[in-house]
């Protein structure tokens, strides 16, 4: 028989108690298969095999659920009697019992899909802004003197930060900045915490070298303080390299992504922090001790060769070894002294002619030669000048010779007058004349006012060389 037909049996044909739960178990999983499911643990029990088997029930009904390897499952943690859960589960039948329930393969706690979709909104929109970029990553120092912690007081992480540092380099000095790590309000005062130690000096700390920012494991609510926006731009902003060791080695938080390194636990970053004394002292025993071997060495070698000169040439004629290095050194000598002789003459010269040039510039022969220069422009200015004066009086006088010749007292001088109106204007023609005008007539030795009695007509005969009888 087909147990996955969901044709009926055949009349008369009953099916076995196995075959029907069979039918029914691939039946469920075919149309169900894995799902979410959400609800409330009860009746938790964890075996010693490793499987936990529990309840997840709501207000209206409740169902059988087996997660099987549970320590090695995700979310295990979040698995408590009372706590809400939701848990990624195949439906299936449990034969032995005709009981319906589900196989879980992951849980977390209800409400952390929501937490999810927040740390990847998050973590989208600071990656677009390049705060994960390794290249505004700062270098870890390899010697610290100095660690800030921030980290809760009272916390498990603290304890072991110090003992790892106490242990790997005690020389260290811990700055703790206590903080809440959990709850409303803490990731207001872990940005804090990171704002203030960046900048010590402002608020009174000791400048440390590197900060370790972290806390130890827990569920994603209990880590979100370090999947808020203000820790994570807090940390972006310290200038001081800072150090992520948030939960476990499987969790990870935005804070990770955005500080300069990521430890997977407090434990590790104090390890990444400072360098393990012991090794450093191993490692300085090792070079001193191969610097003496090699020195040693050199020795011996140094020894063996002065011992196989005493031996040869040396212990012979010592002078012979010696005359041809000497005769080389004599050499050398005396084209260092022609060279050096023949370098100080040359800078001699040059010394001399700077000498001349600075002489030539002296303020003093500079403004010697600009008074003799304008000494010899004030002879040409005044030789010309005297020259101009000189044609500019003659022409004068030839103008005043001129107008003495063509002008008015010329005319006067030969009897004749000028004859003006009251307006001062010159009459030229009787025309212009009616009687009682007043009339001012200027001769050459003085002036005259007379008023107008009668006008004649000029006379045609004698204007023509015709007199009138």
């Amino acid at each position: 028989m087909d147990l996955f037909s969901p044709s009926k049996p055949a009349a008369g044909t009953a099916l076995s108690v196995t075959q029907l739960l069979r039918r029914m178990k691939n039946l469920l999983e075919g149309q169900v298969g894995e799902v979410w499911v959400e609800g409330e643990v009860s009746n938790l029990k964890k075996q010693g095999s490793g499987h936990w088997y529990f309840s997840l029930k709501d207000a209206g009904a409740q169902i059988q659920c087996a997660m099987f390897g549970a320590r090695k499952r995700p979310g295990a943690d979040a698995l408590e009697d009372g706590s809400k859960v939701r848990v990624f589960a195949e439906a299936s039948v449990y034969e032995a019992r005709g009981q319906l329930q589900i196989i879980v393969r992951k849980a977390e706690r209800a409400g952390a899909g929501d937490l999810q979709a927040r740390f990847e909104a998050l973590k989208r929109k600071l990656n677009a802004e390049g705060l994960f970029d390794a290249s505004r990553k700062q270098m870890i120092p390899a010697f610290p003197k100095r660690i800030g912690i921030v980290t809760s007081a009272s916390g498990a992480a603290l304890q072991d930060i110090l003992n790892i540092l106490s242990r790997r380099a005690p020389w260290v000095g811990p700055v703790l900045f206590p903080v809440r790590v959990q709850g409303r309000g803490a990731e207001a005062e872990i940005a804090g915490a990171i704002e203030k130690m960046g900048r010590p000096e402002v608020f009174g700390y000791p400048r440390c070298d590197v900060i370790i920012v972290g806390r130890g494991g827990g569920s994603i609510e209990d880590l979100w303080s370090f999947n808020e926006e203000v820790v994570a731009r807090a940390i972006a902003a310290c200038p001081i390299p800072i150090i992520s060791a948030v939960g476990h080695e499987i969790d990870f938080t935005i804070a990770d992504f955005v500080a300069d390194l990521r430890a997977p636990t407090p434990s590790a970053a104090a390890e990444l922090a400072v360098a393990d004394g012991a090794e450093l002292m191993e490692r300085l025993a090792q070079f001193r001790r191969r610097i003496a071997r090699v020195t040693r060495e050199r020795l011996t070698r140094a020894r063996m060769a002065v011992d196989a000169l005493k031996r040869g040439t040396l212990q012979r004629d010592g002078e012979k070894l010696l005359r041809e290095p000497m005769m080389r050194l004599d050499s050398a000598r005396g084209r260092l002294s022609k060279a050096l002789g023949k370098s100080l003459e040359a800078a001699a010269i040059r010394v001399n002619e700077a000498r001349a040039v600075h002489r030539a510039h002296h303020p003093a022969k500079v403004l010697e030669r600009r008074m003799d220069h304008l000494s010899h422009l004030r002879l040409r200015l005044d030789r010309v000048g005297k020259d101009l004066v000189d044609h500019r009086a003659e022409s004068l006088c030839r103008l005043r010779v001129l107008l003495r010749a063509l002008g008015p007292e010329s005319a006067f001088q030969r009897g004749f007058s000028i004859t003006l109106g009251t307006d001062g204007r010159v009459i030229r023609s009787a025309a212009a004349l009616k009687p009682g005008d007043l009339l001012h007539t200027r001769f050459s030795d003085g002036e005259s006012t007379s008023r107008v009695v009668t006008r004649e007509a000029p006379h045609r005969g004698k204007a023509d060389g015709n007199p009138e009888k």
